[in-house]
């Protein structure tokens, strides 16, 4: 990395990557405790768990509304009314009366969740030299693991002190407010990467770019191809990785693992998987955004299609073990991925709408494919990881044919350092470009 791009992406930290450190970390500090608090107020499992399950419901349907935020009002603001309107969402829950009220506050949360997404990743689709765009974006990726790594354990902790199951709610609540205060108060981010370190101009809107003049379904209609060929590969790979996070508990009890094994398991996969984060921007930025897409698939297939063979082998454990392993390696290698090729695809000038539908397919993916694993596995646990395996295979298949026709690989002109090559004609070509490879 130059030093020009290390000095960019520290600068960054405050405006863009702490926010996004501070949201996770609360969100996935709450996030378990909801559906306690709904049992808590007399609601029985299955309501506790629909309830818990309106945070995707908003987030889905958030993408929409969001993408009309950010073209109007700009990334930056965007991204303060959805912390603030988070923060109302989470006070809901802190104090909810009963349970419509502490759906509707969760619902609330992940509407919000979709607005501080979406302006986030337009703002480094518009302004991040598409030179180091992958580094930039698996940073962004890296922070969302760490949040939801660490979130848990922040609940953990501080139930154990205080003992009110409100207190990882009033954490998230805390951590809003300081999200809201790094957005409000950091160094605008749009100024940050509105000029290289030489004064070049920076990839973003052009002066007269109108902003929102086309909605989500025009940018669909205008970018469908990609948008259903590699976006469907796309929603697979994050179908599969809500999958894995079902999946390998549930396997591991059906194997006989006590509870802190499974734990053990689940957590070498989750480290490996952070560990290598910002390897995988390293990859992408350098080969190109395949080498980084089908690893991960082939991993997740791989790991899948054994796990469904060795379930009632002598020592499935170690089985369960080197597969959860092999999939930490392939998804870390894929950090970043679904951000940066949706920004490699969206349009320059305007790309809001075309990302709030990317969003809403990757986001259904990974809402509706555990669901319907879960189903199988009801009726055969191998079945469904065998299932699982299937789709990955899909996927790298699709990621295999899509993304040379329309990602092609970066090629920096020649004399000029790749970071400091700011606004050159080496960005993406846009929706249905073809590729030169």
């Amino acid at each position: 990395m130059s030093n020009a791009t290390r000095e960019l992406l520290l600068r960054l930290a405050p405006s863009i990557y702490g926010p996004t450190i501070l949201f996770t970390l609360g969100a996935y500090a709450m996030l378990p405790i909801v559906p306690l608090i709904a049992v808590s107020q007399g609601a029985g499992l299955g309501l506790s768990g629909v309830i818990a399950s309106t945070v995707v419901v908003g987030r889905l349907v958030g993408n929409l509304p969001a993408s009309w935020l950010v073209a109007r009002a700009g990334e930056r603001i965007a991204m303060l009314i959805a912390s603030g309107v988070a923060l109302l969402g989470a006070l809901g829950v802190a104090l909810a009366p009963g349970l419509a009220v502490l759906g509707a506050s969760a619902f609330v949360i992940g509407f919000a969740e979709a607005a501080f997404g979406l302006a986030r990743h337009s703002l480094m689709t518009t302004r991040v030299p598409v030179t180091f765009r992958a580094r930039a974006l698996s940073l962004i990726g890296g922070s969302h693991r760490f949040g939801r790594f660490a979130g848990p354990f922040l609940a953990a902790g501080l139930l154990g002190i205080t003992g009110d199951q409100h207190a990882p709610v009033w954490a998230f609540v805390v951590c809003l407010a300081l999200t809201a205060l790094l957005v409000g108060f950091a160094p605008d981010p749009e100024r940050l990467l509105s000029h290289g370190p030489a004064g070049e101009a920076g990839p973003g809107r052009g002066a007269g770019a109108p902003r929102g003049s086309d909605g989500m379904l025009s940018a669909i209609r205008h970018g469908h191809a990609p948008l259903l060929r590699i976006g469907g590969s796309a929603a697979i790979l994050s179908g599969l990785r809500s999958v894995k996070d079902v999946l390998l508990p549930l396997w591991g009890v059906s194997i006989g693992l006590d509870a802190t094994s499974v734990a053990l398991v689940v957590g070498i996969a989750g480290t490996i998987d952070f560990a290598l984060f910002y390897a995988s921007g390293q990859v992408m930025d350098r080969f190109g955004r395949l080498w980084a897409a089908l690893p991960a698939m082939i991993a997740m297939a791989l790991s899948f299609l054994v796990l469904a063979a060795t379930h009632d082998l002598p020592g499935a454990a170690w089985w369960l073990t080197g597969c959860a392993v092999v999939i930490g390696i392939g998804n870390g290698l894929s950090s970043g991925i679904l951000l940066t090729l949706g920004a490699d695809l969206a349009p320059r000038d305007n790309p809001a709408p075309y990302l709030a539908a990317w969003r809403t397919l990757t986001d259904l993916g990974g809402a509706t494919a555990p669901l319907a694993v879960s189903a199988i596995a009801a009726a055969s646990l191998p079945l469904a990881s065998a299932v699982a395996g299937m789709l990955a295979v899909a996927g790298a298949a699709g990621f295999a044919r899509w993304i040379p026709r329309y990602i092609p690989r970066l090629r920096p002109r020649v004399g000029r350092n790749p970071d400091a090559d700011r606004g050159a004609d080496t960005s993406d070509p846009g929706p249905g470009a073809p590729s030169t490879r």
